[in-house]
């Protein structure tokens, strides 16, 4: 199995576990108590921004790398992020491989005003229930994991739901599948799910596959203000960011070392 089989399998295992917990009609009948989210255009509006918006991710652990952050003040990185002009925040809430929770996901929603990306690993619409009752503006499709007809049901979840929908693509046959599916918001993922490899060419390779009118993500690999301008160069609207700044000495300096690079 690959990593990302794994994640998935065990992503299943967490809806089943959840399910026994609150039926999908609970969590149906609890969204409807909150009403619809704005968080689709926050999130849409934080990433359209001139020059190249940073998603800015909290995560202390990943499979490549094993443990990031032995110290994990999550909530000050949060704030770190927000003060330094993060367009958003990416949250890890897989538990197993990234050492996530849904609990550190609400922590950091008080904590801060920025628009929030709930980062996991979506096997079915029950999770993007979850991500609304977390208070989360945004929900990750990755396209290795839904066939076209789930991945066009999650849309819709999300549009009910007021969700943004960041729709991740590794290669060509993903990036097509996105398109046609009616994603506003693609991310071309650097980095290989299954076995966790990075190509940092792979998001110019995608780019034109793209749509116009469509926000273009690229994901994985940024190291510095070098590939930050190169992103911004090759025509992406938002980069997501998590090891360079989730190892820096300094996060709010490297955040806005990355910004400048991106304008």
């Amino acid at each position: 199995m690959t990593v990302l089989d794994q994640l998935a399998d065990h992503a299943r295992a967490r809806v089943a576990a959840a399910r026994e917990e609150n039926s999908l009609d609970v969590l149906r009948a609890l969204c409807r108590e909150r009403g619809r989210a704005d968080g689709a255009r926050r999130f849409r509006e934080a990433l359209a921004a001139p020059g190249l918006s940073l998603i800015c991710e909290v995560k202390r652990a990943s499979p490549s790398r094993g443990l990031i952050a032995r110290d994990f003040p999550y909530v000050a990185i949060a704030r770190d992020y927000a003060a330094g002009g993060a367009a958003a925040i990416s949250c890890l809430t897989e538990p197993k491989w990234f050492l996530g929770s849904d609990a550190i996901f609400r922590d950091i929603c008080a904590a801060v005003p920025t628009p929030m990306l709930r980062k996991d690993f979506t096997v079915d619409v029950y999770q993007l229930y979850e991500a609304r009752l977390l208070g989360a503006d945004a929900a990750l499709l990755i396209c290795a994991l839904l066939d076209r007809p789930a991945l066009e049901r999650c849309l819709a979840v999300c549009g009910e739901l007021g969700l943004a929908a960041l729709v991740e693509a590794h290669d060509e046959a993903e990036a097509a599948m996105a398109a046609a599916a009616g994603a506003e918001i693609v991310g071309v993922n650097n980095r290989n799910l299954k076995d966790f490899t990075v190509d940092f060419s792979n998001a110019a390779r995608l780019r034109d596959a793209v749509p116009p009118g469509v926000l273009f993500v690229a994901e994985s690999g940024v190291r510095g203000p070098e590939d930050a301008a190169a992103l911004r160069a090759l025509g992406a609207d938002a980069a997501l960011v998590g090891e360079a700044l989730m190892r820096a000495a300094d996060r709010p300096a490297a955040l806005a070392a990355l910004r400048r690079a991106g304008q």
